[in-house]
Parts: C-alpha cells; structure tokens; sequence
C-alpha cells in the first residue's frame, strides 16, 4: 500500500502550489512509512508516499523514465512486470527493478498490457501531457477532483482531497484519463461485460 498524490493543469508554478500538494501528501503518510518523493515540474506536482515491496533498494517514486522526461507515481503492484521487461527490453531501457517501471514502457502503447492491482498518474514531461489509470474491478482506491483555480487533484485516499478539492469523487475502475481526450476512456473491455 502505497499512497499517490498529483495536481495537474498548472499554469504558474508557484511555493504555495508545492506545499499544497504536500499537505495532500502528510495526509497519506501513514500508507507509505518508507519514503516519499514529490515532482515538480512543467505544470504538473506528483507526490509519493511508499510502501517498499518490490525494489525496495531502487525503486523510490516519482520514478523517472532514463530521459527523466516520464515521470510516474504508483500504488499497487503489477503482477506481470517480470514478463512485460522480457518483451519490452530491446525497446526500453529499465533503470530498477520496480515492477511500475513497466509502465513507462508501456506508455505510449496500452494500459490493457498490464495484470494487477493498481491507480498511477503519470506526467509527460516532452509533451506536457498525462496519464491517470485505475486497475480493473478498482481493488486500489484512487479518487480525482478540481479545485477552483482549476486544478485537476489526484489521490489515494479521499482525505488527500478534502479542504483542497471543491468537487471530486471516485476514479471509475477500469478507466484512464488521458489529458490530450479530455474524458475518462474505459480500457477493460471484457464480452460479458
């Protein structure tokens, strides 16, 4: 269980903006002892409270692609990391052992690709851009917001968002958000459903 915080839409980033996204942030604290990050940059804050499983030696977030262009925050665990970097090694180069590490891979692909339990937002630096996703049936609590400087929020827990979002609610499960889309695109697609 880690805990996952972002603001988005930024048009000026500002010392207020920061310290807002950390008191977001403290709020989740008791769901990652470990360690916690923030990024700040473009017009985007990312934010992280971990809990050290996987990689517990590399594996601190925000992680950063090699470029330090992807930037990405994670709560969960991605079952079938081990099998994604044997197909994707010859295209990407991993710089820990993380099992979200995949996801920058995976980026400009497909979120289908992945099997496990998760909620990420993840920050295009190159093209100012983001990605938010929730895993398929929403095991991993993520909930979204606006503020009224209209600021998109992100976090793991509702009380990352309260006294700071003036409207939020729940990520759908089995959904992303795409910045460039501009509404949430429901990528677990199943016949029975």
């Amino acid at each position: 269980m880690c805990g996952i915080v972002g603001i988005f839409k930024i048009k000026q980033q500002t010392q207020e903006l920061r310290q807002k996204a950390l008191k977001m942030s403290q709020k989740l604290r008791h769901r990652g002892p470990d360690w916690n990050g923030i990024y700040v940059g473009g017009s985007a804050i990312l934010a992280h409270e971990r809990l050290s499983i996987v990689d517990p030696a590399s594996g601190g977030q925000p992680l950063r692609s090699k470029d330090g262009k992807l930037i990405l925050t994670v709560n969960g665990e991605i079952y079938n990391h081990r099998e994604l970097r044997g197909q994707l090694k010859d295209e990407y180069e991993f710089q820990t052992g993380s099992d979200c590490e995949v996801i920058h891979a995976l980026y400009r692909r497909c979120v289908e690709k992945l099997s496990g339990i998760f909620g990420f937002a993840l920050y295009d630096e190159a093209n100012d851009c983001y990605l938010i996703a929730r895993d398929p049936i929403g095991v991993i609590p993520l909930y979204i917001g606006h503020d009224d400087e209209g600021h998109l929020l992100v976090s793991s827990e509702l009380k990352g968002l309260e006294g700071f979002a003036t409207a939020y609610g729940q990520f759908p499960p089995g959904h992303y958000f795409y910045s460039r889309d501009k509404d949430f695109t429901r990528w677990y697609i199943r016949a029975w459903m």
